[in-house]
């Protein structure tokens, strides 16, 4: 029943400082006069704004506080440190990053790019999955969900890539193993993209299992193939399950009982954690899932926390652009953690098809 868990959503206003805009005057130099090409290319320069914008996770919060969720309570985060952030990311590109706080400058040719408040933000971002991870292993709740941004699972070591800067669930997974004896930890990735950084930080790690849904190549970011599966000691701890652009429910339901059930019975995770993007649901036009969907795969991630690691249990946000699917998303989420039962599948429209045709009958009942 929902309201039966406790689960912590950790939403910090600083986050919303992140507001990088085509329009405004970035630092000059070769980044800025590439992607303004790019703008000017695709004829957008009047009209592009940037999509990971903060009305992603005020459309969030606003529908959590107008139909909240029984059994969650919120809670600030908290800007990561120095030393957290260099346990995933290199002294160097640290360095680089804080030379531009308070400044706007493109990092990538992908429209990565920074404000003012921007660095500001993604330590927050960060340091609020840091904080997720404290909270259940000292089980001041449940489980937790980080509302965060900007995002993180396309960020390295060394470079930031689609709209991320931080890799928040890396940062999070490595204080787990760094501050709490965490031996092994699952990290699932959802978001209809690969979650390429992820993977690269952790591809050598054997205490990290990686496993990944999203949209297959050429979609974006063009890398997670299934033969992808670590390297080093971590090869085959790295779990690739690359989908066709109209699969949805069903697909992606499969692929968790049939590869990530079998695979984290084997890996017996410590801490259970979810790059928990909601661009695949079929509004984003990346892949076909719906909102029951998310709700029954939260319910697969509740049930492996529960049996292998007293149900430690961190999400935290990456993609979904349409603001109010996001929002629904994230609150179907929630409702399994906090105890709900997964919603049941149901193929669109057959059952308003099922109430019409019962409308109709009547009238052609008579009929010779």
């Amino acid at each position: 029943m929902i309201g039966d868990r406790d689960v912590t959503v950790f939403y910090d206003q600083r986050m919303l400082r992140h507001r990088p805009q085509a329009e405004e005057p970035f630092l000059p130099g070769r980044m800025n006069s590439r992607v303004r090409h790019i703008l000017d290319g695709l004829g957008m320069q009047a009209k592009w704004s940037y999509p990971e914008h903060p009305g992603r996770v005020i459309a969030i919060n606003d529908l959590l506080h107008a139909e909240p969720v029984p059994g969650v309570r919120f809670e600030a985060g908290r800007a990561a440190t120095k030393r957290q952030l260099q346990r995933v990311h290199t002294t160097s590109y640290l360095e680089s990053l804080h030379h531009l706080k308070g400044k706007q400058a493109w990092l990538d040719v992908d429209t990565t790019a920074v404000s003012a408040g921007s660095l500001e933000a993604a330590g927050v971002a960060a340091g609020s999955v840091v904080a997720a991870v404290d909270a259940v292993f000292e089980k001041r709740t449940g489980s937790a969900f980080v509302v965060s941004r900007p995002p993180g699972h396309h960020a390295n070591a060394v470079r930031a890539r689609g709209f991320c800067l931080f890799n928040n669930i890396a940062v999070g997974a490595a204080h787990a193993q760094a501050c709490w004896d965490a031996e092994r930890v699952l990290i699932v990735d959802w978001d209809a993209h690969h979650g390429n950084g992820t993977q690269d930080i952790f591809a050598a790690d054997p205490g990290v299992l990686f496993f990944d849904t999203h949209r297959a190549a050429p979609f974006y970011p063009g890398t997670g193939r299934m033969e992808d599966i670590g390297e080093g000691l971590g090869e085959g701890v790295t779990v690739n399950v690359p989908l066709p652009g109209d699969a949805g429910d069903r697909a992606m339901i499969k692929a968790f009982e049939e590869i990530l059930v079998p695979a984290a019975a084997w890996f017996r995770p410590d801490l259970v954690m979810v790059s928990a993007g909601m661009d695949a649901h079929i509004n984003e036009l990346c892949l076909t899932m719906t909102y029951d969907g998310f709700s029954a795969l939260t319910g697969i991630v509740q049930h492996l926390a529960d049996t292998y690691c007293d149900g430690r249990l961190v999400m935290a946000l990456e993609g979904g652009y349409n603001p109010e699917t996001l929002a629904r998303c994230t609150r179907s989420t929630l409702e399994v953690m906090a105890g709900g039962a997964p919603s049941p599948l149901r193929e669109p429209g057959v059952a308003e098809v099922a109430e019409i045709a019962e409308f109709h009958r009547s009238a052609f009942a008579d009929m010779k």
